[in-house]
């Protein structure tokens, strides 16, 4: 028999699922619906086939942050986010080598915040790899 507080907790973790995807579903739209500005600062930053990229990568982060709100396999869901921000972070945020300190400073936060959201990623796929995890889920985790 499930308690209330194994379904307030269930709600919970359903709304930090949403919350987390929040971001990701902003820039997934941005990716397909802005493609040329896009693309064009990945070839800015030397990435081949930057419009392939834009778009390949749009859907990617729209279809990962489905399958964690749905609750699909939601530790895989969760861990699918890990390689696009490492990516993210360390090609177009590299911060180390600007010298305006504004951009510099920009670039830095960009940074960060692909960093921190990959930690999340991380928590995200340990809480739902685990056992007993969150309810809410229409396929329970791989692991």
């Amino acid at each position: 028999m499930t308690t209330t507080s194994e379904v307030v907790m269930d709600v919970i973790a359903l709304i930090g699922r949403i919350l987390f995807t929040a971001v990701f579903i902003g820039a997934g739209i941005g990716h397909l619906t802005a493609t040329e500005s896009m693309a064009g600062y990945a070839a800015s930053k030397n990435l081949p086939q930057p419009r392939l990229m834009v778009q390949l990568s749009g859907i990617y982060i729209l279809l990962a942050s489905a399958f964690l709100i749905l609750g699909i396999w939601p530790d895989i869901a969760a861990i699918a986010f890990l390689p696009f921000l490492i990516l993210t972070a360390l090609l177009f945020h590299d911060f180390w080598t600007q010298e305006d300190p504004q951009v510099r400073q920009n670039e830095q936060t960009q940074f960060l915040k692909d960093i921190s959201l990959a930690g999340g990623s991380l928590a995200l796929f340990a809480l739902y790899g685990s056992t007993p995890h969150p309810g809410l889920v229409l396929v329970g985790p791989v692991f």
